[in-house]
């Protein structure tokens, strides 16, 4: 007499908040992109790029994280740099699981014992499980990579450490799934078409703002803020009218911004809204203008418009 097979088992569904927080330029950014598969935080090579907060959603067939990208830790100086840093350390309150995401390529063994106490100082607030992912190991030979794991193992009693690329995806899909199997049985909290909570004016703005990082130099791309004026959605066919403002603190921080005879506002207006167009899927009419508003990262009220 044949007898049904009894079902497997079905793993519980799991869902919590994942904060990734670490050093800037870590690729913390990247590692979201990589995950959600599309673009909505901002990369560039600089460091203290991400300002906010970014929520990202990734999906499952047994799970969904809802990950905080957040700033760079670092030891700030002006107003805006310890709001960054308030974001990133806030996160650790709301988190299920932190990620700690650190370059493994960015310094030699030397160097990071000069960082110790300020990382130790950071991993000291973490009251929940910790994943250690180590990154830019595609920039490392097989036997400098040990003594990094080995130091950075030293700081925390991380629960694992996984060495990854964030921009190649090697060990990625690794430390997804550690990180979701240390997530909490809970419910699914968004959709699943649903990428991010970021409203698309928030993204126009990063997305403009990191055109500026990627084309100016020195000082000029951390005292720029982007504000949406207007987001205007045309008739069928017509394109979405996007009217912007580059905020600067000098004169001369504009005149770079602008470019000689405008060539380089039409370079950022021109590449912010090829990724703009791609965002939103339909034709894009952009136009940036440049303000000078003096001492603004130290404007409170602006801060917080701008979400710090």
């Amino acid at each position: 007499m044949q007898t049904d097979k009894p079902d497997k088992k079905k793993s519980p569904y799991r869902s919590g908040v994942i904060a990734i927080i670490g050093p800037p330029n870590a690729g913390k950014s990247t590692l979201l992109n990589r995950l959600l598969g599309q673009k909505i935080a901002i990369v560039t090579p600089r460091p203290q790029t991400t300002r906010n907060r970014i929520l990202g959603i990734v999906n499952g067939p047994d799970y969904q994280i809802i990950m905080l990208d957040t700033p760079g830790l670092h030891k700030p100086r002006e107003m805006m740099n310890r709001e960054m840093v308030r974001v990133a350390l806030e996160s650790l309150s709301e988190a299920d699981v932190v990620l700690f995401l650190a370059d493994a390529a960015a310094m030699n063994i030397d160097q990071l014992e000069k960082r110790r106490q300020e990382y130790k100082q950071y991993l000291s607030r973490i009251q929940c499980p910790a994943l250690l992912a180590l990154n830019k190991i595609d920039l490392l030979q097989a036997d400098q990579l040990l003594p990094v794991i080995n130091w950075y193992a030293d700081l925390h009693p991380f629960a694992e450490v996984v060495p990854i690329s964030a921009l190649k995806g090697e060990g990625v899909d690794v430390l997804l799934q550690q990180l979701a199997d240390r997530l909490p049985e809970g419910p699914q909290y968004y959709p699943d078409d649903i990428p991010t909570d970021a409203s698309e004016r928030f993204i126009v703005a990063e997305l403009i703002r990191e055109k500026i990082f990627l084309m100016t130099r020195e000082e000029v791309p951390y005292s720029t803020a982007v504000m949406i004026d207007s987001f205007q959605e045309g008739k069928p066919g017509k394109p979405v009218v996007i009217h912007a403002t580059i905020l600067v603190e000098r004169g001369s921080q504009k005149g770079i911004i602008i470019g000689r005879q405008g060539k380089m506002l039409g370079r950022i207006r021109q590449d912010a809204g090829k990724d703009i167009e791609q965002l939103l899927g339909c034709r894009v009419t952009l136009k940036l203008w440049v303000k000078v508003k003096k001492k603004w990262t130290t404007n409170e009220q602006l801060l917080r418009e701008l979400g710090l």
